[in-house]
């Protein structure tokens, strides 16, 4: 009759049917962080979220600007209107997001767990503003153009790639 359990065969070394052995991790103190954060400060540069907003609101202007030339009529028109509506879109619910999470690095009782409710319900706000903004605009301003709205609002929503492309100090 064979056997269920599987042996360990006499060829295999010792350690094959071992547990492996657990890593263990050592929790650096917030003095130690800002030290290794400084040693690779021009390695891993810190990024303000505000310089993300600053770059969607600059991509916005450009973006009505581009679209007020090559627009018709030429000149601030409802193409004009449509893509700084697409900016707001996609500005508004970021700075509500990044000032959500400003508040909550500023609570007295500041820990991982209320950092991530900070973060989850910050999230859940930007995505709620979104979704408004989209429907509200596109009940209450019946003259709005969808073109020109969405591609200002994607290349604003893509300014984060922006930030790889960044000079390192």
């Amino acid at each position: 009759m064979a056997k269920l359990i599987p042996q360990k065969n006499q060829f295999s070394e010792v350690d094959d049917w071992d547990e492996p052995k657990e890593e263990t991790y050592r929790v650096l103190t917030k003095a130690e962080m800002v030290a290794l954060q400084q040693s690779n400060a021009k390695r891993y540069p810190a990024l303000s979220p505000w310089k993300i907003i600053l770059a969607q609101v600059l991509v916005t202007v450009v973006s009505m600007v581009i679209w007020s030339v090559f627009g018709e009529p030429a000149g601030v028109s409802v193409y004009t209107q449509s893509a700084f509506l697409g900016g707001l879109i996609s500005v508004l619910p970021s700075v509500l997001f990044l000032t959500r999470l400003e508040m909550a690095k500023k609570s007295q009782r500041l820990n991982p767990g209320s950092f991530l409710a900070a973060l989850v319900s910050g999230e859940f706000i930007k995505i709620v503003v979104t979704i408004m903004l989209f429907i509200g605009i596109a009940f209450l301003i019946p003259g709005v153009l969808w073109v020109p709205l969405l591609v200002t609002y994607l290349l604003a929503l893509k300014c984060v790639w922006l930030a790889w492309l960044w000079p390192k100090k």
